[in-house]
């Protein structure tokens, strides 16, 4: 009896070994593979505002089951590879952008005056950004309610509503591009459905908003929305895009000229056109408008262009400068770049807070502001960057999306 006893506590201590032996390995391989997916991560994915790497794992009967999404394919495949490598059979559940489902629907062109794109797939959600009407996307995937998230030219990807693009195949999008096109130079404008403007509205148009060219007619432009809708548009609102192209002068005094035009217009958390802007949607819209595509937001703005100062220097400052606001980094945080704007000369900078205005760096001027000389962080040199250090010119990238 007494040895039946000893050998039955034997077995279960061998139990527990086998067992606490079992849950370490689990638990090795969890680590490995959080290590692997969180370096990949860092690598393909480091912003999740302009790409996607979302991906989730179990461990099933010793299986490493891979789940999740990403717009990244050779992130794919390299986590596919270095969890092999771990000699871990694998289980891919992992879906690569766009979505299956699209089909061939896999591209898209903005398809009203200002489409707002938000964080969630919902109205009520918050305003990330927005795009104007004759803007490419890249659409990745569509929600369940009418709902697709797209990847804006500057990279930025956020939802927007079926209504507000017109999703096209690549023979349908690349025919987009190369058509001879319009684009809207007054701040506001309208589009008929007759050349005369006592006829039906078809929509209102901003400053930068892109259309189809079909004719020239009384005075009008006849013009093809995405979704095929026709319009006119009076003449002296647009010009030919090609021609818009070809006569721009991203110089200084070009700049300035256009950020004056934004003046008074309200802020608006998210905005990028002339119905409202926040402070790096503005600095995004004086750029565009003179032909270069900026990152869409502050704290992305102050990574691209030629460092110039981190001190408030007005000997250093040139007009057309970005200039950054913030907290620089210490110890403990790392730096943030909060606000931004454009320096204009004789120490006067324009920005959007709480609506577009031009304030001072200088403390003897009466519309010097002290909270902003006291968090200054840098100013960057766009203008000497064109096409180089993360500043793109419009005619470079122009027809460059969706060719993938």
């Amino acid at each position: 009896m007494y040895k039946r006893e000893i050998k039955i506590l034997f077995l279960f201590l061998l139990t527990i070994i086998a067992f606490n032996k079992m849950e370490s390995q689990e638990k090795n391989q969890n680590e490995k593979v959080s290590q692997v997916i969180a370096k990949l991560k860092e690598q393909y994915a480091p912003d999740k505002r302009t790409s996607l790497f979302n991906i989730e794992y179990s461990i099933e009967n010793n299986k490493v089951v891979l789940k999740g999404e990403t717009n990244q394919p050779k992130a794919k495949m390299d986590l596919l590879q270095e969890v092999k490598e771990l000699k871990y059979e694998t289980e891919d559940l992992i879906e690569l952008l766009p979505a299956e489902n699209l089909k061939d629907k896999s591209r898209g062109i903005i398809n009203v005056s200002v489409a707002n794109i938000r964080t969630k797939p919902d109205h009520p959600e918050e305003l990330s950004t927005q795009a104007l009407l004759g803007a490419p996307v890249n659409v990745l995937k569509k929600s369940g309610d009418g709902w697709y998230l797209v990847q804006t030219p500057d990279e930025y990807i956020a939802w927007v509503d079926d209504d507000a693009v017109a999703l096209m195949n690549k023979q349908e999008f690349q025919e987009w591009q190369t058509s001879e096109r319009i684009i809207v130079l007054s701040n506001y404008a309208t589009s008929y459905s007759e050349p005369d403007v006592n006829s039906q509205v078809v929509s209102d148009l901003i400053k930068g908003d892109i259309l189809k060219y079909l004719q020239n007619e009384n005075g009008f432009v006849e013009v093809e929305y995405p979704d095929k809708r026709i319009g006119y548009v009076e003449e002296i609102n647009c010009k030919k895009f090609s021609q818009w192209l070809s006569e721009l002068n991203p110089d200084a005094e070009n700049i300035i000229k256009t950020a004056k035009t934004f003046l008074g217009i309200p802020y608006l958390w998210g905005g990028t056109s002339f119905k409202g802007v926040d402070c790096s949607g503005f600095t995004k819209s004086v750029f565009f408008l003179n032909g270069v595509v900026l990152p869409r937001d502050a704290s992305q703005q102050v990574h691209v262009g030629e460092f110039v100062t981190d001190k408030v220097d007005f000997t250093k400052l040139q007009p057309g400068d970005l200039i950054f606001f913030g907290t620089k980094a210490n110890g403990v945080k790392k730096e943030r770049a909060t606000h931004v704007g454009i320096y204009i000369g004789n120490g006067e900078y324009i920005h959007s807070s709480g609506y577009v205005r031009i304030n001072s760096l200088d403390k003897e001027k009466s519309n010097f502001i002290q909270r902003r000389y006291d968090t200054f962080l840098r100013a960057k040199r766009i203008l000497t960057s064109l096409d180089k250090n993360g500043v793109h010119l419009i005619r470079s990238i122009d027809n460059s999306i969706g060719k993938k």
